[in-house]
């Protein structure tokens, strides 16, 4: 065992952070780790991804997640607000059988029953 000084401990500390460092650059940049993913699918129709929702005779397609407050407006559905936070559920609707806060609520996303996605969810 030779002693080292610190000078020659130092050096070997920063040589071996420098080839970790390389090794861990090298794997990240052969995984496309840096390459920015598209969030839109392959097929880039927007038509696959939205919901229809039907009210009597009235009937409109809708992007899953935006509100259901102004689907129900463009359908002329009339829910009762009172608190607009969806705590006194004077706004609740039925929404395909389920029952659903107007006020708060998102529109579902697009069923995956191809009778449903032809003929719409109803709105009660």
């Amino acid at each position: 065992f030779t002693p080292r000084s610190q000078n020659q401990i130092s050096n070997m500390v920063y040589s071996r952070f420098a080839s970790v460092f390389l090794l861990l650059f090298v794997v990240i940049a052969t995984s496309n780790g840096f390459v920015a993913k598209s969030q839109r699918s392959s097929f880039g129709s927007t038509a696959l991804s939205m919901t229809k929702l039907t009210y009597g005779a009235k009937s409109g397609n809708f992007r899953p997640g935006s509100p259901l407050k102004a689907a129900c407006g463009k359908l002329g559905v009339k829910p009762k607000y009172s608190c607009k936070k969806g705590e006194c559920n004077s706004c609740v609707i039925s929404v395909g059988g389920s029952r659903m806060k107007a006020c708060v609520d998102k529109v579902p996303p697009e069923p995956r029953l191809k009778s449903l996605q032809e003929k719409g969810i109803p709105i009660r």
